[in-house]
């Protein structure tokens, strides 16, 4: 499974790996770096379902359900 946040859809990006005296003087690679979103294993109780469901969530998504509700972001994800 892929490193993707069901609801945000937030996934992984590469970074570079320069410093700012290297960068003004030559070019010297130092190599990519991948930076991986924050997932977290969070089990959710929606009680409209009376059921709960688990899943790998990034921080922010966390957040917004705790703001908008379970049901109304899984719902506007297309994940029930």
């Amino acid at each position: 499974m892929a490193r993707v946040c069901p609801v945000t859809k937030k996934t992984s990006i590469v970074g570079g790996g320069y410093s700012n005296r290297i960068r003004a003087t030559k070019f010297n690679p130092t190599g990519k770096v991948r930076k991986f979103v924050n997932l977290q294993k969070k089990k959710i109780y929606i009680p409209e379902l009376k059921k709960f469901i688990t899943l790998k969530l990034s921080t922010n998504a966390i957040k917004t359900i705790q703001k908008n509700g379970a049901y109304a972001t899984l719902k506007k994800a297309k994940l029930i």
